[in-house]
């Protein structure tokens, strides 16, 4: 199936309305004029700047996705948006199942599970995350929590629509803290989720798959992640609110690619 693509994925989280996003979109077009066809990067604003996203960067090489969705079609689901709403806004990603959605808006992987399955659907690229928390590790449950959570996050999606979704892996005890697993820990992990996915589908598709990693990426440890074998780009957060730091994460996955 050929070499996985490197995804460099930017989460800007709730910031970033539209005149913040059209400066930063600016700022990042300016640094990054051209982007390599072996580095696909998307940008994940609020819904609110979406519109205004599409707009700048029409004609170039960053794609937009947003950062979550509904798995309803329409209806009375008052602040809820629907796929087919971020098909017609132009994104081509989605952000499904982050740590912050579990946390605080209590999803279950049954409700991540429904919205992976809509995207695929509408023809949008879910990012699915997955990831422990401190005690987990610290409990030695990780893998089993991270198993678990890739085998309900994919359920009933087939063999040829696992294709069509990026796995995010989030150690959340590494989101805004301040700690970051070292790249072994990472790597570790990666080949997990791998390895269960070859459980789930087979050898030859688990290795088509991209598992890019969500915990607090930076310039600073970009490199000695993304040479790991089994980390295919980043979900990267802080870093993606400003042009030069998010460009520089560009770069060097297109050096390392």
């Amino acid at each position: 199936m050929g070499k996985r693509q490197f995804l460099i994925a930017g989460n800007w989280k709730m910031n970033g309305g539209p005149y913040q996003a059209a400066e930063l979109l600016d700022g990042l077009k300016e640094k990054k004029k051209n982007i390599s066809e072996d580095v696909d990067v998307v940008v994940c604003p609020p819904f609110v700047s979406l519109g205004m996203a599409v707009q700048h960067l029409h004609n170039s090489d960053i794609q937009v996705g947003a950062q979550d969705l509904y798995f309803e079609n329409n209806g009375a689901y008052t602040g809820e948006i629907s796929a087919a709403m971020l098909v017609e806004s132009g994104c081509n990603y989605v952000i499904i199942g982050h740590s912050e959605r579990r946390r605080y808006f209590a999803e279950t992987d049954d409700l991540v599970n429904k919205k992976a399955k809509k995207a695929i659907t509408e023809k949008i690229i879910p990012i699915v995350c997955v990831g422990e928390s401190l005690d987990e590790r610290k409990n030695n449950t990780h893998f089993n929590i991270v198993s678990d959570q890739v085998k309900k996050a994919l359920k009933d999606i087939s063999d040829t629509e696992i294709l069509d979704v990026v796995i995010a892996y989030e150690p959340i005890w590494a989101i805004g803290t301040g700690e970051t697993a070292t790249p072994a820990q990472a790597q570790q992990m990666h080949v997990h989720i791998r390895s269960r996915l070859a459980e789930l589908y087979d050898d030859e598709t688990a290795s088509a798959i991209g598992i890019i990693y969500g915990g607090s990426m930076k310039p600073a440890n970009a490199e000695e992640l993304l040479t790991q074998p089994d980390v295919d780009g980043g979900l990267i957060g802080g870093a993606s609110l400003e042009a030069e730091s998010f460009a520089e994460l560009i770069t060097i996955a297109e050096n390392i690619s």
